[in-house]
């Protein structure tokens, strides 16, 4: 009995502090992982009927452009970018229950092993200027395919650059870390 109360207080306390770490990072735009996500619960039968066939990017722009947003699905002009961007590296998407991660996902798990996040969502460069630095000596270590590199490249050519106004306070401090 005891060991099933402590079970429960601990589940509850990690998912309080998962929830806090999630807030802490809203001001980072939503990946195409998140976007897909919210166009899976419009339940939009052609956006499911498609999501099982490969597309590359711009075919994707061309369907999420052309949805009928009277449903209340819409996207930013860099939102419909990253989620095309991502349903073109995902391929054809099976189990709209388990989506792969995008790369939003990948910035938070690998690149906060050297930097604060501030390093990485504050420089605004384009897709070449990051795949060189995720190409370089101090980065080739990084357990990330090259699809996975060119996916994650991609979401912070579009998603990079904020201001560091609408960083936390407490994550602007200390600077790099390395």
């Amino acid at each position: 009995m005891k060991s099933s109360i402590l079970s429960a207080c601990l589940l509850l306390a990690g998912t309080a502090m998962a929830q806090q770490g999630d807030d802490l990072f809203d001001f980072i735009p939503q990946g195409g992982r998140t976007l897909a996500e919210r166009a899976i619960a419009s339940g939009d039968a052609d956006f499911l009927d498609l999501l099982a066939t490969a597309n590359d990017a711009p075919e994707w722009i061309d369907f999420l452009s052309g949805l009928d947003m009277s449903a209340g699905l819409t996207f930013d002009d860099w939102e419909l970018q990253t989620i095309a961007d991502y349903l073109a590296y995902a391929g054809a998407i099976v189990d709209p229950t388990t989506l792969p991660a995008d790369g939003r996902d990948m910035m938070l798990a690998r690149c906060q092993s050297c930097h604060i996040v501030t390093v990485t969502v504050t420089q605004a460069r384009s897709r070449d200027a990051w795949m060189a630095t995720l190409g370089r000596t101090s980065h080739v270590d990084i357990p990330l395919s090259a699809a996975e590199r060119a996916q994650l490249a991609d979401y912070l050519a579009i998603n990079a650059g904020l201001p560091i106004d609408v960083i936390p306070p407490e994550l602007r401090a200390g600077g790099a870390s390395y």
